[in-house]
């Protein structure tokens, strides 16, 4: 590993280079051409590196390719597949910090909240500091993973070491979409991407700054809402207190669902998780407990989970309202009583849940609050009936899945981060986000999530930046993974 520290501390500047290159292209989900344009110089990156690439298509027209790559060792008995995702979440550059832009990739001298300042790249010869940001949409979340595996490689292999394993490459370009072509790719490439593991390289570390291993992800569902009132906007002084407000019978709807500590009191929402196995919770247990710090940190007096840990809420399943929309607010607020009021709920599901079985218990959970459930606009015949109607877009969701931590090479993964760290590394069961590794379980494919980011790294959200000590560090986990025996 000191050799890989030597090849990154002297490389440095080319490698920032690439990356703030890398960065620069938009890659937005629903982008199809720029993602192309983001697979393509993925495939320049993997040649750079002797390394040799291919575009994995879907079926579907139109969708962005995997790009895949492959590394055979000789004489190596086992082979791991290598996955990140290219693609990022929508933005909205108005929202993001004075100074920075989305697919401008800019350096700060530390995290803007914490008084950071902008600086520009360092010259040759010079060294970053590992406190250091770099600024830009998915420099975490997940350009960070694609940066870190194809460059842990290459240190690798530049301080003449070898790998001990086979290695394949496989970058998606649809994970933030809740990768819906995913399987076409896998089902149609499984003799290609036959492996003995998958290591994600997605997500935060502790927020300890403490490197993880983790054994599993949340399956995730979204489900729209949209509520009606009044068929067109009436004023708030000549119908108030009469016509039927539909931003506040959302509110009401949305405020049944969970009780004052955040427990979701839909019927029968906990009903089918499996319970954690006895070594998954000692596992939990060793886990750094940073929630005062963090709830400081955040600035709320009180968590909701009735006292639970984080940890503990992360292996729960939940439902969180991800948007709400009615009318404007602000300069633009108008008094007005509003035609619609919309919401988008987000479900995450642990292993038991049942990505179907969940949307119908929220379905069932509205039905009896006493609101017409559809998927379609209302008719004038159903508006004159029914006092309350509720039009639902729901979207394909995924399960849940963990790999077991008694599986010997699940610890061999452990104990090569653990080379690369002197302090412990965090097991954790299940991660709070989710992922698409019901589709690799498909092809009976093992998979552990071995994160790089900085858990403080505003992913989904403005100023989404990257720690380049994580970036750093996570070039050196790449790197020691694949020298697994």
């Amino acid at each position: 590993m000191q050799k890989v520290r030597r090849y990154r501390q002297t490389h440095e500047l080319p490698l920032l280079t690439e990356y703030m290159q890398f960065l620069a292209i938009p890659n937005v989900a629903a982008d199809s051409a720029n993602l192309r344009e983001t697979a393509r110089f993925i495939l320049g990156m993997m040649q750079k590196r002797g390394i040799k690439g291919q575009l994995l298509q879907a079926k579907t027209p139109g969708v962005p390719p995997a790009v895949y790559g492959e590394v055979r060792t000789p004489g190596a008995k086992r082979t791991i597949v290598f996955y990140a995702h290219y693609d990022g979440q929508p933005v909205n550059a108005a929202q993001w910090a004075s100074g920075l832009s989305p697919f401008k990739p800019q350096l700060t001298s530390a995290a803007l909240a914490q008084g950071g300042q902008f600086i520009p790249l360092m010259q040759a010869g010079e060294t970053s500091k590992p406190d250091w940001r770099l600024y830009a949409r998915s420099s975490s979340d997940d350009k960070a993973g694609v940066m870190a595996i194809l460059a842990g490689y290459e240190a690798l292999v530049q301080s003449k070491q070898r790998p001990g394993v086979n290695i394949k490459f496989f970058f998606e370009g649809e994970e933030e979409k809740g990768s819906p072509h995913l399987s076409e790719i896998v089902e149609s490439n499984r003799a290609l991407l036959a492996s003995d593991l998958w290591i994600i390289c997605d997500g935060p570390v502790h927020q300890s700054g403490q490197k993880q291993v983790v054994f599993g992800a949340r399956g995730d569902v979204n489900l729209g809402l949209t509520v009606y009132g009044p068929k067109r906007p009436l004023h708030s002084g000549h119908y108030g207190n009469w016509a039927p407000n539909p931003a506040l019978l959302m509110a009401q709807l949305l405020a049944s669902m969970k009780d004052s500590t955040g427990r979701v009191t839909i019927a029968g929402f906990y009903d089918d998780v499996t319970p954690l196995t006895a070594k998954e919770q000692q596992a939990l247990s060793r886990v750094p407990n940073l929630d005062a710090q963090i709830q400081q940190e955040l600035g709320f007096a009180r968590a909701d989970g009735g006292g639970q840990s984080l940890n503990e809420l992360i292996n729960q399943p939940s439902l969180n309202i991800n948007g709400m929309r009615s009318a404007n607010v602000g300069a633009q607020a108008a008094n007005v009583i509003p035609t619609t009021a919309e919401a988008t709920l987000d479900l995450r599901l642990v292993l038991g849940n049942d990505w179907e079985r969940q949307v119908a218990k929220v379905v069932s959970h509205i039905r009896r609050q006493g609101f017409f459930v559809t998927t379609q606009e209302p008719t004038d015949a159903e508006r004159a009936r029914y006092s309350r109607i509720v039009r639902l877009t729901s979207h394909t969701g995924y399960n849940a899945e963990r790999t077991s931590m008694d599986l010997p090479i699940a610890q061999e993964v452990v104990a090569a981060v653990q080379r690369t760290s002197t302090q412990p590394v965090v097991q954790v069961p299940t991660s709070g986000g989710s992922l698409p590794l019901h589709v690799f379980k498909k092809i009976n494919a093992t998979t552990l999530t071995v994160p790089v980011a900085n858990y403080d790294n505003n992913q989904h959200a403005e100023n989404e930046n990257i720690r380049l000590g994580n970036l750093w560090d996570g070039i050196e986990t790449m790197a020691a993974i694949m020298q697994l025996k």
